[in-house]
């Protein structure tokens, strides 16, 4: 199975033919844009336009490198996504369990062309820098040219416990080798180390219409529907969020209201909703049920702000409190949610973060 036509951003798309065109594409690229609005297929679309054969600023999607490239299958396009951290400590059989956990991504990716986010837990190490430069080291095994994506490069810092991660990229990035084409995808470039922010043009995808964003659900196999098309109007011009929004999404809503009554009624409920948070099987359902906080406590502000918001909120955010509240709880839900990826039990961080919240809201 070959992955789902790129829909929509036809604007980026238009800019970056010229520059393909004019010889003058930068060498580094930063996609940015919303969580969701189609980063990653912007980039495939990139690699296989830089590799197609046609002597064009587009892909044909005939050639063998087009076909390739849809399939997923080209020796000369390196495709880097987050993974779970590997257990090897020596370094060489770490670059090996890294690269073996990447080709069962992409083979999984082969198969569902529409893809839910990576787990919360899963990132880019110090062995993920490695293998890039190893196989930047190499000449290139089809054509003239190597093209790398590093999906949510943001996740070389917060997964580390140091920068070591970004600092070996950052290498990289200051002499890359000449016949290869460097693309990393991040939601917020702020969240990226200024020293490899600064040697990356930015590019940022807008979101999608809704019939954009249905178009793209059905080109992966959903069925038109009145539900579908629900569910792309509430998408918010993301792919990516309405694919989100569905059991899990709900899962995560629903241990949102749970936390915020336990500390709407303080002392013993907080403390029994902590205990109640497996401490570490459920980790990637504890980092789903933060993003879902954040994002009603965003939604919430938004409200206090006197603009609409864009969802439901949960019961308890419903009453009015300052936007300079709900934004220092925002705060500390994000700092809970960088120690969550370490190794710290969900049930101590969850019972901080509900006293925290009680004093701010």
């Amino acid at each position: 199975m070959t992955i789902h036509p790129l829909v929509g951003h036809h604007a980026a798309q238009d800019q970056v033919r010229r520059a393909i065109h004019d010889n003058r594409l930068p060498q580094m690229i930063l996609l940015t844009g919303a969580p969701g609005v189609g980063k990653q297929r912007f980039a495939l679309w990139m690699g296989q336009t830089l590799l197609c054969q046609a002597a064009d600023s587009r892909p044909c999607g005939k050639c063998a490198p087009c076909r390739q490239v849809l399939g997923l299958t080209h020796p000369d396009l390196h495709w880097f996504m987050p993974v779970p951290r590997p257990k090897a400590a020596d370094p060489d059989k770490m670059v090996d369990e890294l690269a073996e956990a990447i080709g069962e991504v992409i083979a999984e990716r082969r198969g569902n062309p529409l893809y839910s986010a990576q787990d919360g837990l899963a990132g880019h190490f110090v062995g993920t820098a490695r293998l890039l430069q190893r196989r930047a080291a190499l000449t290139p095994v089809a054509g003239k040219r190597k093209v790398f994506l590093l999906a949510e490069a943001d996740r070389l810092v917060p997964q580390e416990s140091s920068q070591e991660a970004a600092n070996a990229l950052l290498k990289l990035l200051e002499e890359p080798p000449a016949d290869s084409q460097f693309i990393l995808t991040v939601a917020d470039p702020n969240r990226l180390l200024p020293t490899v922010r600064s040697r990356l043009v930015p590019l940022r995808l807008g979101r999608l219409s809704t019939s954009e964003v249905e178009q793209v659900l059905i080109s992966g196999g959903r069925t038109a529907s009145a539900d579908l098309s629900r569910v792309a109007q509430m998408a918010e011009g993301s792919p990516g969020r309405a694919l989100g929004l569905g059991e899990e999404s709900a899962k995560a809503a629903r241990a949102v209201d749970e936390l915020l009554s336990a500390i709407a009624d303080g002392g013993a409920a907080m403390a029994e909703r902590a205990l109640k948070q497996g401490p570490w099987a459920a980790r990637g359902e504890f980092t789903a049920m933060l993003d879902s906080l954040a994002d009603s406590l965003g939604e919430a502000a938004r409200a206090a702000s006197g603009q609409r918001p864009r969802r439901p909120l949960p019961v308890v955010l419903v009453q009015p409190r300052p936007v300079a509240a709900l934004v220092a709880a925002q705060e500390r839900v994000a700092r809970v949610r960088e120690a969550a990826q370490g190794n710290v039990n969900p049930q101590m961080l969850l019972m901080a973060l509900a006293e925290d919240l009680g004093d701010v809201l």
